[in-house]
């Protein structure tokens, strides 16, 4: 069977914690959290497909380790890294609900750096990595501090924001260079990832404007990352990336420290002056291409993350249907879809000959979202107040129970309101609107965007 040696390095692959280098408290969580989503229901139920899945899951879910291990399957981890598991950073699947927990911060949060040309820190590269294998030093710690503001609305009622700063000590290397910046970064529920990398390329620039020719204000532009202007950024909250393969691969470098044919260096994000972390052990395996995750096990990765999506039903949803539809309008009268497309037709599961419609209200281009959004980062094709439309399928499963949660790229929102209310630049308008609604509309809108 093509996929049995994959089954049995599983099985036993170890799952104790290797020892470890300087951490944060970020780099502690190390429960093995097994992931909650589901595979995608319009699915054939094909006994093959359906073992691919779990393989992926699998490997969403295992806690690799440092080399050299006893299994090297399941070795390679770092030298230098945010987390163990990809499940550590997308829990269940999902994004994660708070910024912080009894731990310090979640390892979902990471720290992008860069530089005002573009280029990264010539120590620390472009991503902080706040824990390290035995014997190299992490990059150091990471802590937040939280800077406060407050909204008022038409009839009175004072919302207060806060603004999560990046606070980085212990650093393992020496100082950053005087002009590197910093971005806060949470990680997004893998949901309908795969149905988003089947959308048609000219379906998405079919919506560009750039120069705002039609007037209303909205200039999306898309993330072209190649000089010709032909790569489409779809992927990242800078639509950085090209496809979810790109994704994934990507991930498991910056994140988990992890080699693949698309980012093949075993050492990572170690720097040349990085020389302990350069020394270091590595799990690249002759048997596996000089690779430490191989192309057989990105395969089985990628279909998860393809075909996974949250629960279609929350459980402890129990909004007025009415109230939902009318909230709906009211998203469309704001203005709101004018970035938030609802829908598209996709040819998905691929290969498949019929049209899918999928709903996940964005139109992966890049908008200028003011300064209350800008940072001083530029990533990608983006600039540093612009930000690709963030799908907003799976927001009920971002909130608890009591509609709270860490929205916007850096977990700074603390319920949808506040996330609305930090929309600007393009995007101010239809924010304005929502400021000017009775509290009875401002309820319905919300329990629309809860409902999807």
């Amino acid at each position: 069977m093509r996929y049995g040696w994959i089954a049995i390095a599983l099985l036993v692959a170890p799952i104790a914690p290797p020892a470890m280098g300087q951490s944060s408290p970020s780099a502690s969580h190390d429960a093995h959290v097994k992931a909650t989503v589901m595979r995608d229901p319009v699915l054939p139920a094909d006994g093959r497909g359906r073992m691919e899945y779990t393989l992926g899951q699998s490997i969403f879910e295992r806690i690799w380790v440092s080399a050299p291990s006893s299994t090297e399957a399941a070795d390679g981890l770092g030298p230098l890294f945010n987390a163990r598991s990809c499940v550590a950073c997308h829990p269940g699947g999902a994004r994660p609900k708070a910024l912080i927990d009894v731990q310090g911060v979640v390892p979902s949060l990471l720290l992008r750096l860069g530089r005002a040309d573009g280029s990264p820190d010539p120590v620390y590269g472009v991503q902080f990595q706040t824990a390290s294998v035995a014997n190299v030093p992490a990059e150091g710690r990471l802590d937040l501090v939280m800077e406060e503001s407050t909204v008022a609305l038409s009839d009175g009622e004072v919302v207060q924001l806060r603004r999560p700063i990046a606070v980085v000590s212990a650093l393992g290397y020496g100082a950053m260079a005087p002009d590197t910046v910093f971005g806060l970064r949470i990680g997004p529920a893998i949901h309908g990832i795969g149905p988003i990398d089947a959308i048609p390329t000219g379906e998405i620039l079919s919506r560009a404007d750039p120069d705002d020719q039609d007037g209303d204000g909205i200039s999306g532009r898309p993330s072209l990352l190649d000089e010709g202007q032909s790569i489409l950024g779809r992927f990242g909250w800078k639509a950085v990336q090209p496809d979810m393969k790109s994704q994934n691969a990507h991930a498991f470098m910056a994140d988990l420290g992890l080699s693949s044919e698309l980012f093949p260096d075993p050492y990572g994000e170690c720097s040349a002056t990085q020389t302990a972390c350069r020394s270091a052990p590595s799990g690249a395996s002759p048997q596996y291409g000089d690779l430490e995750v191989s192309p057989l096990l990105m395969e089985v990765l990628d279909r998860f993350v393809a075909e996974a999506v949250l629960p279609p039903v929350n459980p402890t949803d129990d909004a007025d249907p009415a109230s939902i539809a009318r909230g709906k309008a009211i998203f469309g009268k704001a203005g709101c879809t004018a970035c938030h497309r609802e829908s598209y037709e996709v040819a998905w599961p691929a290969g498949s000959t019929a049209l899918r419609r999928i709903s996940p209200y964005s139109d992966l281009l890049l908008h200028d979202m003011g300064p209350g959004l800008a940072e001083f980062l530029a990533e990608g094709a983006a600039d540093a107040a612009e930000w690709r439309t963030a799908p907003l399928w799976g927001l009920r499963w971002a909130l608890d129970e009591n509609g709270e949660g860490a929205l916007l790229h850096d977990g700074r929102a603390r319920n949808l309101l506040e996330a609305i209310l930090w929309h600007g630049g393009e995007a101010q308008a239809a924010r304005d609107r929502v400021v000017d609604l009775s509290a009875e509309e401002r309820v319905a809108l919300i329990s629309f965007l809860s409902s999807l």
